[in-house]
Parts: structure tokens; sequence; C-alpha cells
């Protein structure tokens, strides 16, 4: 797979039964010759950012709270944010468009008025070369467009349904598959 997927949504089939990943939406924030790397959108964590990093969080979207961004380094802090028109790069690595992963480690009084909406994550979700194409092979995963909203929508445990239910064709179905199809 030589095609650029950064900023494309992995959406989990019904056949990714692993726990850390099963009904996830994963967006791909930054690909390269070693991998993958990308953020879970619908795993809210009970955690406010107002608990952990308490200077962010007048600057973070609705709901308040800290994501679940993946399995990997649970002990490390994401922030995906979308930048007003003509904002600084510093401390800035684009997605797409305007979305972009953001340095921490600044002052985020730098950012009032630069951010429109900011998402605080732990950890994340890693693939090593080779892996996420062997999974995309095994029908893993859906690989679709991501819409502006996504990766901040506040009712974000609802976005798998939403996201497939918005896809063309067959894809469509999946929305309606149940949790434990064995329990029908």
């Amino acid at each position: 797979m030589s095609d650029n997927l950064v900023g494309k949504l992995l959406i989990a089939t019904p056949l990714l039964r692993d726990p850390n990943f099963e009904r996830s939406v994963v967006l791909l924030c930054q690909q390269n010759e070693d991998g993958f790397l990308g953020l879970i959108l619908n795993r809210p964590l009970e955690a406010t950012v107002g608990e952990h990093i308490p200077e962010w969080e007048h600057l973070v979207s609705a709901p308040p709270r800290i994501f679940e961004g993946g399995p990997v380094q649970r002990e490390v802090a994401l922030a995906l944010g979308r930048r007003t028109d003509g904002a600084s790069e510093r401390g800035w690595t684009p997605i797409a468009d305007d979305l972009g992963l953001l340095d921490l480690s600044g002052s985020p009084s730098e950012l009032w008025g630069v951010v429109e909406e900011l998402r605080i994550f732990s950890g994340y979700a890693g693939w090593a070369a080779g892996q996420l194409q062997g999974e995309l092979k095994e029908q893993a995963w859906f690989v679709v467009d991501a819409e502006p909203s996504d990766p901040f929508a506040e009712d974000s445990e609802a976005l798998w349904q939403r996201v497939l239910r918005r896809q063309p064709g067959n894809l469509a179905m999946f929305a309606n598959f149940p949790p434990d199809p064995g329990l029908n």
C-alpha cells in the first residue's frame, strides 16, 4: 500500500474482536517507513483534562474528558487540534487541512484564539511497517474519509455507527451490526 492514509479514518469491522479496537474509529495521524500512528476518536475516559492537565482545560472541546487514544504508551498525552485560518505552524504537526497534532510542552496561553477545537488523548494506536497493511488484507478495517466534525464529536461513543451509516452502498449496512451477534 503506497497511498498516503494520513487524515483517513479506520473503522473497525465486526470481524475485529480485539478489545483494544473493537468498534473503534481511528484517525490516522502519521505515516512513514516505520509504520502508522493513529488516535482512537470514540473512547472517552472518566478522567477529565482538569484533573490531569488543568492548564489546558479551557481550550478543550466538550466533553472536557481525556480520550483513550490507543493501547500504546498510555502515559503519553497527545493533543489533536483544529487551528484557525492563518495560525502559526509552530508546535504543529499537520494531518489534513486545518487539523493537526499540537505540542503540549508549550504554553496553552499561546494557543488562545489560534485553536478552534482541541482534544487530549492518553496513548495512541501504532502499527509497525507492514502491520496495518496485513490487517487491511484480513478485512479488520474499513478505510473511509473523515468529516471535519468527526475528531471532535461531542457524542463520540456513537461515532462508529454514525460514520458507517453515512457511507455509500453496502458499507452503511454494517452500522446496524449487533455488538454480539450470538445474542440474536
